[in-house]
């Protein structure tokens, strides 16, 4: 049952990406803030590292590729970033402690720099005119911030669902 729970997560987290991504922009003092929910990235890097980089960078290839074709116009970007960021966060389990908040720390600075790359690429192709520190200040933060949170109160929940799935592979395999 839980082989099946762990992809069922995605998918589900996969949905409620465009929910909340209405909450934004925020209108702040005299600032709009851009909060974009990263949530499958964060589930495929805790997958990435409690679990099996593989899986996760098939995952991230597959829920990359539906991102490319339902949010999108360019096909291959996230296709390309999804399982790439899974591979980086599973390769650094050999140089850092898998506790929740390296974990978590890692996540968040995977997704800031995914961001990065995805507003260098955008400025590169003019499909965005946004100066860098707008960027920084009115989108980087506010999201990284908005991720943070969602990790701080689902984190946990994400790693106790993968451990369970350990445990039950291990058992199966006995």
């Amino acid at each position: 049952m839980i082989r099946f729970l762990i992809p069922f997560v995605a998918v589900v987290l996969f949905l409620l990406e465009p929910e909340f991504a209405l909450f934004s922009p925020i209108q702040w003092g005299e600032e709009i803030l851009y909060l974009v929910p990263r949530f499958v990235i964060l589930y495929l890097i805790f997958i990435s590292i409690y679990y099996s980089r593989k899986r996760a960078c098939l995952y991230g290839l597959f829920f990359g590729l539906l991102y490319d074709v339902f949010y999108i116009d360019i096909i291959g970007l996230y296709s390309f970033l999804y399982p790439l960021v899974c591979f980086v966060a599973g390769s650094s389990i050999r140089f850092i402690h898998q506790h929740l908040s390296v974990t978590t720390i890692l996540s968040i600075f995977l997704v800031g720099l995914m961001e990065i790359v995805l507003y260098y690429f955008f400025s590169f192709i003019n499909l965005t005119t946004i100066p860098l520190a707008s960027f920084l200040s009115n989108r980087l933060l506010p999201t990284i911030i908005a991720n943070l949170l969602f990790l701080s109160m689902l984190g946990w929940a994400f790693k106790y669902l993968i451990n369970a799935r350990v445990l039950q592979h291990t058992r199966d395999a006995s």
